[in-house]
């Protein structure tokens, strides 16, 4: 006869795998990344890319398939094009970011639609946003950083700061709750006042 309560369903080992092994940053290791980006040859660029990968929790072929057309500085604004049959939405920007972009669009001189381009002027690629992102955490002394750990951050911080579940899943672009819910089930804020 099994024992039930060592079967789990594919979604429980999923999720209990993820709560295992952190694969996101918090905000102090953020902090750190981002410093340690602004130290690169292409510090300005390269600021911007881990930040708006963090703050909307951009998969690396959204960040680098944005266009300056998405932007919209007069508005605070940028749409998110979202992959993998995620939602689409419009985002604010505000602050440090709007700054950061600013100071990025100001730097180029050239007309090519990208947000986001190489120093031979191309869309960056995978692999170079794979090596922005890996440089840029080892320089600020931590362990082996991904881009998707930036996406993970970024839900993480949402639901550390309360957010709701349903405002998550629309800002990630999840269609599936599912994939929203381990956010929220780890985060801190929710076992404070228990006592």
């Amino acid at each position: 006869m099994p024992n039930w309560r060592s079967v789990k369903s594919d979604h429980d080992q999923a999720t209990d795998a993820h709560t295992w092994k952190q694969d996101y940053l918090g905000q102090p290791d953020i902090d750190l990344l981002l410093a340690a980006a602004k130290k690169g040859r292409h510090g300005v660029r390269d600021h911007l890319l881990i930040l708006m990968m963090f703050r909307h929790g951009l998969r690396v072929s959204e960040a680098i398939g944005l266009r300056r057309r998405d932007v919209d500085l007069e508005q605070s604004r940028i749409w998110i094009t979202r992959l993998k049959n995620g939602l689409s939405v419009e985002q604010p920007v505000a602050g440090e970011e709007l700054r950061a972009i600013k100071r990025w669009l100001a730097r180029r001189e050239d007309a090519l639609p990208w947000l986001f381009v190489s120093e031979r002027k191309q869309p960056l690629s995978r692999q170079a946003v794979n090596y922005i992102v890996g440089t840029a955490g080892t320089r600020a002394g931590l362990e082996r950083v991904h881009p998707h750990m930036l996406r993970h951050s970024c839900g993480f911080a949402l639901a550390n700061k309360g957010r709701d579940l349903r405002v998550i899943q629309d800002y990630l672009g999840h269609r599936d709750p599912r994939h929203t819910a381990h956010y929220t089930r780890t985060a801190a804020h929710r076992f404070n006042d228990l006592w």
